[in-house]
């Protein structure tokens, strides 16, 4: 922690002058405690530049704080703080900083091992390959058995040049046969595309470390990759049983098979995992899920009900419960798995509780369950407000609707998507004040949202006003989203009231296209009529009655063609 507690610890400042309490009433103390404990108490301007340090860092100056940490850790040969510098120069970003303090730990401590990692990590984050190959050498002829893997977890180089300076680095490394080594090399060949490579170098790998999970997980990752559906099961067959007490190679081939639509030998290996860990969560959530699929839900239901008090699976256990309930058609069970349900499924569950409300025509009781969650649960108040503005909407009270979410904007003035559930239930021509008052604060909060932009374009067109800004807004959209069919609509829309029929044949044709939707396809063949192309609107409206057969859509189409002349 690095902010001073409040008003307390102010307070006892102020009370106390001692520098000994003023360490004492600071979060941040043990930090302090390491340089003086790395300096002894014969040196005091190691301590003096540890606070000077801690209190820049509280009061957000990082630079200070920054060069304080750095000159202690180059300085000091305590672990503690050269740590405690590093984590700042991380936290703050700080590559050069971070890469200075842990090139001097090594040079201080050359066989610290730890240092070594953090020197190989940062390189790597800096483009420093040769440094970082250097660094993975010295880690291991330190310990030749050291797993690499984690230094190079989520900074792999992006750019292919970046790719091949650090291939090229490892490959030239002293330790380039080592297989921590050769698993960083399979994995840059495969990040790179190069899939039947790294798996001849992490087959080398293997051949060094056979009873590696990772290299063994990789190797069934590079077959899948190839599309070799046969080989690749016949590695995880052989893997499970040559490796039958490792639960993590014999759940890949579960989630393999499933992934191949072989639910049935999925379940049947995943009961023997369960009998041989009978407590291994995520088997058994695979297992509950799969049952769901199989229409086994007496089985189901066995499996999620051990994980009603797992940490790690309760929500998603407490859903799958309930969807598994709504498939027996036990809806009462259903709604009440649903209401356990909380953190990144709660919309979701809630939705599915409200599905169940409607197929019921029990609207005014999801109301009132929505209202009390409201209570209960207030940090989805915007999601609960637009559901039963929805709900309200559906039972024709559209003005109900438009009341409760006035209410939800006053709690919630910032919330765009209760501002925009609100424009999409005003009338354009009735309601066009409050409209264009949402509209500009819409924009005004999020100024490229290309959904927005396309509101308030569509909403000018239909008022048939302003058309010029009307068009610049869809522009935009149509920019962040080029293959959107309603933004696509929306300029074409504009342009046929410009009288650009030439932009907006071509946009709409490109819209109906993307869509199929026989209201486009109509403003379609308008835009070619009013160019003055007979024949290519011919040909439109046909294609079109072909499509939409019987639409009534296209009946004023036809009033467009020119009767034919009997002769």
């Amino acid at each position: 922690m690095r902010q001073i507690n409040g008003q307390n610890s102010t307070s006892t400042i102020k009370q106390y002058s001692s520098t000994l309490l003023l360490l004492g009433s600071m979060a941040y103390s043990g930090h302090l405690f390491a340089a003086a404990t790395a300096y002894n108490a014969q040196n005091y301007n190691a301590i003096q530049q540890s606070m000077i340090a801690e209190f820049a860092l509280a009061a957000n100056d990082t630079a200070t704080a920054l060069h304080n940490y750095t000159v202690l850790a180059i300085k000091s040969n305590s672990t503690s703080v050269k740590q405690r510098a590093l984590n700042v120069a991380l936290e703050q970003n700080d590559l050069k900083a971070a890469l200075d303090i842990a090139t001097h730990w090594v040079v201080q401590e050359p066989s610290d091992i730890p240092a070594l990692f953090y020197l190989a990590h940062i390189a790597l984050q800096a483009h420093e390959y040769e440094l970082a190959a250097e660094s993975l050498d010295k880690i291991l002829s330190h310990d030749p058995s050291a797993d690499l893997e984690k230094i190079l977890a989520g900074i792999a180089p992006e750019s292919a040049e970046d790719q091949v300076i650090l291939l090229e680095a490892l490959k030239n490394s002293q330790a380039k046969d080592n297989p921590s080594i050769l698993v960083i090399i399979a994995a840059l060949k495969a990040q790179n595309g190069e899939f039947q490579q790294a798996l001849d170098t992490i087959n080398q790998a293997l051949k060094k470390r056979p009873k590696a999970t990772n290299f063994i997980l990789m190797k069934a990752n590079l077959l899948s990759a190839l599309g070799d559906e046969a080989q690749t099961r016949a590695w995880y067959t052989k893997a499970s049983r040559q490796h039958k007490s490792n639960l993590e190679i014999r759940l890949a081939e579960v989630k393999y098979l499933i992934k191949l639509n072989d639910a049935e030998l999925a379940l049947e290996k995943l009961e023997k995992i369960i009998q041989k860990w009978p407590k291994a969560e995520e088997a058994l959530f695979i297992a509950g899920l799969t049952c769901i699929d199989l229409g086994q839900y007496e089985r189901a239901e066995r499996y999620l009900v051990e994980l009603r008090h797992s940490a790690e699976y309760q929500n998603d256990a407490y859903y799958c419960l309930a969807l598994n309930a709504e498939r027996k058609q036990h809806y009462e069970t259903a709604k009440a798995y649903y209401r356990l349900v909380d953190g990144s499924l709660y919309t979701v569950s809630r939705q599915s509780l409200i599905n169940i409300y409607t197929q019921q025509n029990r609207l005014n009781d999801a109301l009132r369950f929505l209202t009390q969650e409201r209570v209960n649960y207030p940090q989805y108040a915007s999601f609960l407000y637009q559901a039963q503005a929805e709900i309200l909407k559906k039972m024709g009270n559209k003005t109900a609707a438009i009341q409760l979410l006035d209410e939800a904007i006053q709690h919630l003035s910032d919330d765009p998507e209760l501002i925009y559930a609100q424009v999409l239930l005003l009338d354009p021509f009735l309601q066009r004040d409050r409209l264009d008052q949402l509209l500009t604060l819409l924009l005004d909060l999020e100024p490229n949202h290309p959904a927005y932009l396309n509101a308030y374009a569509y909403t000018l067109a239909l008022q048939n006003r302003r058309l010029d800004e009307a068009r610049q807004y869809a522009e935009q959209a149509l920019e962040m989203e080029p293959e959107q069919a309603s933004i696509l609509d929306t300029l074409g829309f504009i342009a046929y009231l410009q009288n650009d029929f030439a932009t907006a044949a071509q946009v709409l044709e490109q819209a109906y296209t993307l869509s199929n939707q026989v209201s486009i396809g109509v403003k379609y063949a308008r835009a070619v009529y009013m160019q003055g192309d007979l024949t290519q609107f011919a040909q439109i409206l046909k294609q079109l009655q072909q499509k939409h057969p019987d639409d009534a859509a296209l009946e004023p189409l036809n009033s467009l063609l020119l009767p034919k002349t009997i002769h």
